[in-house]
């Protein structure tokens, strides 16, 4: 196995992100990694965090990915003013997750090899309306266009067409040209990084597929993207309908299912696999995975957060190439 440097960019200070990576850290997964890991966010706040939650780990502050060694929790500083080890979610964390931001995509860059895990912001306080989320953010950041949400588990993987957007606008986004390059790239992620030739399951926007309306989505979009996607010799079906689709016997018949909208297959992934899955970003010149939970503030600074996810972001990495 190849090492790889990973990058992991705190963002939300004031989340429980940090709290499940000192899980990790203190785990025998962590011991028996072979990569090297490398945090990018402020020394002080993590370290103060670590005190409060009642753990002791050694931070090794570096300046470049050079000096980074495996085996310990190496560290990129960047400043940031604060008065307690979690306070409330609120915009005043901007300037420094955009910081953290910033000095990551100035490293990946000059160093496409390298890896970037995203830890949660808030969409209210630092996206602010500006993206939809994360992946649109980092996209803009590194001018890639048209990126691609896909929420893995080795069993089964989703993807929405759309992502962030009120529901009464997803029939503007269902077009054939957004299908084809979107399920194109997620194939040749399966055969490039995965080295598997997917099959993947397209499902429709309306109940049952059908519509008693004049323009039907599956006829005028789906329909044709499906039949393009088979000439180009990828293993497609559907339209599929959505209410049925995640039956047993559906779902081991599949690697990926391609929903119309954000909720039609994130909710019942997370109620197949709980956090054992991760969202990788596919389109941007590196690879990016987001472990999949949110701030949570809720359970901030309480030491009882699921870890799962980042758990399984780690060990996706260490058997891929």
């Amino acid at each position: 196995m190849n090492t790889k440097i990973i990058l992991i960019v705190l963002g939300e200070p004031n989340s429980t992100f940090s709290e499940i990576l000192f899980k990790y850290f203190k785990s025998s997964s962590f011991t028996k990694n072979k990569n090297k890991i490398i945090i990018v966010g402020c020394k002080k706040l993590i370290e103060k965090q670590m005190n409060y939650l009642r753990y002791k780990m050694n931070l090794k502050q570096i300046f470049n990915i050079n000096q980074s060694s495996q085996g310990i929790i190496n560290i990129i500083n960047i400043d940031y003013k604060f008065n307690k080890a979690f306070d409330i979610l609120s915009s005043s964390s901007a300037n420094y997750i955009e910081s953290c931001f910033d000095k990551c995509v100035e490293i990946l860059k000059n160093n496409k090899s390298v890896i970037l895990i995203n830890g949660p912001v808030s969409k209210t306080h630092f996206l602010k309306k500006k993206f939809p989320g994360v992946t649109e953010y980092i996209a803009k950041k590194t001018r890639s266009k048209d990126p691609v949400m896909l929420i893995y588990n080795k069993f089964l993987s989703v993807s929405p067409l759309t992502t962030h957007i009120p529901l009464k606008n997803v029939y503007k986004f269902i077009k054939k040209k957004v299908i084809i390059s979107k399920i194109t790239k997620i194939n040749e992620f399966y055969k490039n990084t995965l080295k598997k030739n997917p099959r993947i399951a397209v499902l429709g926007l309306n109940p049952h597929c059908e519509t008693t309306d004049k323009i039907s989505e599956e006829k005028k979009e789906i329909i044709p993207a499906i039949k393009y996607l088979r000439n180009k010799k990828i293993k497609i079906y559907g339209p599929l309908s959505a209410d049925t689709f995640f039956l047993d016997k559906n779902i081991k018949s599949f690697d990926v299912v391609i929903g119309m909208y954000h909720d039609q297959v994130l909710t019942p992934i997370k109620t197949l696999f709980k956090f054992n899955a991760i969202n990788i970003t596919i389109g941007l010149p590196f690879i990016k995975i987001t472990p999949d939970h949110g701030p949570n503030y809720e359970m901030i600074g309480k030491n009882k957060s699921d870890p799962s996810s980042i758990f399984y972001a780690f060990n996706f990495l260490n058997k891929i190439n």
